[in-house]
């Protein structure tokens, strides 16, 4: 019994290295990367590996290419703000099919993330399409990286881009206002006659309201004068569900969305005058019917350049 246990005693002794780490610590165990744990300690193993990984490679492009660090940050989380919106859009719709809605019965903010994903879902389309042939994915990124306004969705663009998209986008709005006024001089002296002779006719054929209410005027007419109904029409519906919301319950940021939608520039506008602009605006289009969608459409352009500091 003695000479078991001296004979235990030394081949412990002789295995102590082996079962020790540098300096005398103890070793971790052996069966922290086996299979005993479960599916999740490996998953969980995998996770912290990779995020070591990211850290260690966000690092990197931080100290040697800063430029190239901004446009990975933009992108990451870029990534995640869409995953987080098509999740939310997703609920949306599972709703609208459970209650049985439409989309003017929804409230004013669920109406207006689908209004913004339809116009982003667009938008990517035509990248989608030319991404598919094979090794055309090289092309794209190039692409996407010489014209991000025109090819990027706004969940990749960075805080000074979205800044100087936005004020493209209102030069180019205000450089169609005279046309449109020149347009509807030229259909004023017909109006008595025949009770508004299709005035939204005339400026679709014009192309000019188009670009006033940032709608793309490379369309054939009739779809032309399609697409611009249907954008005055969903406008009006979401007028109604502001107006059941009511504009005290905006965010500020909502207020300036609201206004830029609508075709003020806000810019240089307090959430107080963005507010009152707006109020003005609803009173206006809660008084028009769904036949007035011209009257409602010009009116983007008219309480815009009415405004003083606009």
């Amino acid at each position: 019994m003695a000479l078991s246990r001296l004979g235990c005693r030394g081949l412990v002794w002789r295995l102590r290295p082996a079962l020790s780490g540098p300096r005398g610590l103890p070793r971790p165990p052996l069966c922290c990367l086996s299979s005993r744990g479960g599916p999740g300690a490996l998953v969980a193993a995998v996770t912290a590996a990779a995020k070591r990984v990211t850290g260690a490679y966000e690092r990197f492009l931080r100290r040697r290419f800063p430029r190239a660090y901004v446009l990975h940050q933009t992108f990451a989380s870029g990534v995640r703000a869409l995953v987080l919106e098509v999740k939310e859009i997703r609920q949306i719709r599972q709703r609208m099919s459970r209650q049985r809605l439409s989309a003017e019965q929804l409230p004013y903010r669920d109406m207006e993330r689908l209004r913004q994903f339809r116009r982003d879902l667009l938008k990517v389309l035509p990248v989608l399409v030319l991404a598919i042939p094979p090794f055309a994915n090289f092309l794209v990124l190039i692409l996407m990286y010489l014209f991000p306004r025109q090819l990027l969705i706004r969940h990749f663009w960075t805080a000074p881009q979205r800044r100087q998209f936005r004020e493209l986008e209102d030069a180019a709005r205000r450089g169609a206002y005279g046309a449109v006024l020149a347009n509807l001089a030229l259909a004023a002296p017909a109006l008595p006659d025949t009770r508004l002779r299709e005035p939204l006719r005339l400026l679709c054929t014009q192309r000019a309201l188009s670009r006033a209410l940032l709608l793309t005027p490379l369309l054939p007419l009739p779809l032309l004068r399609r697409r611009l109904r249907s954008h005055v029409l969903e406008l009006r519906a979401l007028d109604q569900a502001l107006l059941r919301l009511g504009l005290e319950q905006l965010h500020p940021h909502e207020l300036r969305a609201a206004c830029y939608l609508r075709g003020l520039n806000p810019a240089r506008l307090e959430p107080p005058e963005c507010r009152a602009w707006l109020q003005r605006w609803l009173r206006l289009s809660g008084q028009l019917a769904a036949s007035e969608a011209s009257l409602l459409a010009h009116s983007a352009v008219l309480l815009a350049l009415n405004h003083q500091r606009a």
